[in-house]
Formats: C-alpha cells, sequence, structure tokens
C-alpha cells in the first residue's frame, strides 16, 4: 500500500512538472496596453499681451505666467491639462550674446543625449517677420522630446521646452508628442516680434 501511494505521488508530481514545462513553452504574454487618447479639434486663440511677442496657441491649452523664483519678466507657461504637458517660455533680451544663448540653447537639448535614440534638428527661418531659429525633436524615453529657440537675431531671444509630468514611455506618449509637436510648429508658423525697442 505504501509502495502504490509513492507510485501515485511520484506520477502526479511528474504529471504536474510536464505540465509546468509545457505551458512555459506556448505561453506568449500580451504586450503591454495603453489608454486611447481622444484629440480635440486644433483652433487657435492668439497670445498677445505686454510680452515683447505674440504667437497663436490651441484653445485647449492656457498660458500662466511663470512662478518659478528664477523666473524673468515676460516668462510663461503653455499648460495642456488634459495631457499633463507645458511647454516652458523663457525670453531674454540680446545685449552681445546671442552666441551664448544659442549655444546655451543647443546644450540644454543635447543634454537629452543619454536616454534620447536621437536628435533631429529643423531649421526654422521667416525673414519676413524677422523670425530665426532652431527645432530640436528628441526621440526616445528622454524627460524633453521637444525644445526650441527664435530670435531676430538682434533684440530678442526666446526659447521653449516641452516637458510632461509623467515617467517618459515613448511608446504610450508617443501620440501625444506628435500631436502637441504641432501645435508648437504651429506657434512657430505664426510667431511675432513686437518692436517695442
Amino acid at each position: 500500500m505504501r509502495k502504490h501511494n509513492y507510485i501515485n505521488h511520484l506520477l502526479i508530481l511528474v504529471f504536474l512538472l510536464l505540465a509546468t514545462i509545457a505551458c512555459k513553452k506556448h505561453y506568449n504574454p500580451k504586450p503591454r496596453g495603453y489608454f486611447r487618447i481622444t484629440f480635440p479639434e486644433k483652433k487657435y486663440l492668439k497670445y498677445d499681451t505686454l510680452c515683447p511677442y505674440l504667437f497663436e496657441y490651441p484653445i485647449y491649452a492656457n498660458i500662466n505666467k511663470d512662478q518659478n523664483l528664477q523666473a524673468e519678466p515676460y516668462w510663461i507657461n503653455v499648460n495642456f491639462p488634459d495631457f499633463r504637458g507645458n511647454i516652458h517660455i523663457s525670453y531674454k533680451s540680446i545685449t552681445n550674446n546671442l552666441y551664448i544663448l544659442e549655444e546655451d540653447t543647443r546644450a540644454l537639448a543635447y543634454k537629452h543625449t543619454i536616454k534620447a535614440d536621437a536628435i533631429n534638428e529643423k531649421l526654422y527661418y521667416k525673414p519676413e517677420q524677422n523670425v530665426y531659429g532652431i527645432y530640436y525633436e528628441i526621440k526616445g524615453d528622454a524627460a524633453s522630446s521637444i525644445q526650441f529657440y527664435l530670435t531676430d537675431s538682434v533684440n530678442h531671444f526666446l526659447r521653449g521646452s516641452l516637458y510632461f509630468n509623467v515617467v517618459p514611455n515613448k511608446d504610450s506618449l508617443a501620440p501625444v508628442i506628435s500631436f502637441v509637436g504641432k501645435d508648437i510648429q504651429h506657434l512657430m508658423e505664426t510667431f511675432e516680434w513686437k518692436n517695442l525697442k
């Protein structure tokens, strides 16, 4: 009788072992899924205040003065509450420091090289409005996915950077980055300097 129980236990153990091995060969986990995002229709408003610049921004965004202690005049944030994102915009007057401002912007964009898969630069040139700049598209799991600057090369320099208040994940953020990226390009295309000097 003891021998019979021993054989039964051994057969059950062998069966469980074979079942475990068989399941491992055919088990395919489902890929991670992400929430479906419904994007609003693109419509724009003009941002025209006491700042030395104006541009159009999307109606689903709002603009606030930068409240950071180091913030300078004319620094603003374009907030996208539905996407938990912000475009941080800073402004500087040029005083024989254009090269330094451009190099600082480039260094800040390329600081993300560690996490970036690629960084693409797109020159922006609008001589009739005296607006020139570069759009940096940072691919991968970098903290900032888009950065840019605009200048008239003489008096004004504006820098912008897009950040999301979430852990960077290129797969889940890709549709939102693409959507907001078009808004940033629209901002750059409608951007104008005011002749305050």
